[in-house]
């Protein structure tokens, strides 16, 4: 369903902002048209539906009847009169802003964990506030300045959000970890936590179990004992990060180290040694952890000395 709704979101973003270009420079109101009317309800019900499975750890991944509810605005767009139906559309709009704002509200404790992607992902809500506001005060608005401004705003909330998934590609995953923990009864009331981290720690660190490219939440909580929900839960409160970022964190530390201590061994080779399954994805997190490409990490510390 998230998918699907994914899928609408942008279909109907592009829609507003090709009727938006056809308005602003090309003089077609395309603006008044059926179809921009109808996108224009269709962006808040599909973010809803499109966001819930992400920040609801109780929503439900198969399409309920009672989500058909929120295809109501879309079905009686139409029949709208025209001067209501704009200010009328960001009304909804804002009602479900007021959702997602009370959701992330309720992942406040997680905020740490997120905190640059979450000030980007601010900045877009930011955004779909002011334009919000902007809506309910288009008709007294000079000319094509409401739509010169709704475009602009379209465009930079994509910005923002791609910025953020180039930051952090599985961001996604990681907050669903979270929003399960968040919201979910504590599993680990008769667990010895410090006892559990320091056989994960030997594990990991003195085993060096994270160079199995097969590692995986389950066969980990096996090993130590603990259910899966146990252990990502341990992981998320103590060491605060989701599991695939705490792997992701090691292999990568111990790639930066083989980077600088085998000059002669090739980046794939020192990706696949650390329990990356492919070149694409070593690279991938690489990025995401240190910002550079890992044959860019080994050029400036060969530069500046041997590593630390």
């Amino acid at each position: 369903m998230s998918r699907w709704m994914g899928l609408i979101l942008l279909m109907a973003l592009s829609s507003l902002q090709v009727a938006h270009f056809a308005w602003l420079h090309l003089d077609q109101e395309w603006v008044a048209t059926l179809a921009y009317r109808m996108s224009l309800f269709a962006v808040a019900p599909s973010f809803f539906l499109f966001s819930q499975p992400l920040l609801n750890a109780k929503a439900l991944p198969s399409i309920r009847p009672a989500l058909f509810s929120h295809a109501l605005p879309i079905v009686i767009s139409p029949f709208l009169p025209e001067g209501l139906a704009l200010p009328l559309a960001f009304i909804v709009g804002a009602g479900y802003l007021l959702w997602l704002a009370r959701s992330l509200y309720a992942l406040r404790q997680e905020r740490a964990n997120f905190h640059r992607e979450m000030m980007l992902l601010g900045g877009v809500f930011g955004i779909a506030v002011g334009v919000s506001a902007l809506g309910l005060a288009q008709a007294s608005l000079p000319g094509k300045l409401f739509f010169s401004l709704y475009s602009v705003s379209i465009g930079t909330a994509f910005f923002l959000a791609q910025t953020t998934l180039g930051l952090r590609p599985r961001l996604s995953t990681e907050i669903r970890e979270a929003v399960q923990t968040a919201y979910s009864n504590s599993t680990l009331n008769n667990v010895d936590c410090d006892t559990v981290l320091s056989a994960l720690d030997r594990l990991m660190v003195t085993d060096r179990t994270y160079v199995d490219p097969n590692l995986s939440l389950p066969g980990l909580a096996e090993r130590l004992g603990l259910s899966n929900h146990q252990l990502s839960e341990l992981i998320n409160a103590r060491l605060g990060k989701s599991f695939s970022r705490y792997l992701r964190e090691l292999r990568i530390e111990a790639a930066k180290i083989m980077l600088c201590d085998e000059p002669s061994a090739s980046v794939l080779s020192v990706g696949l040694s650390v329990g990356f399954t492919s070149q694409s994805n070593f690279y991938e997190a690489f990025r995401e952890i240190e910002g550079m490409a890992p044959g860019q990490f080994r050029k400036l510390r060969a530069r500046s000395g041997p590593a630390q």
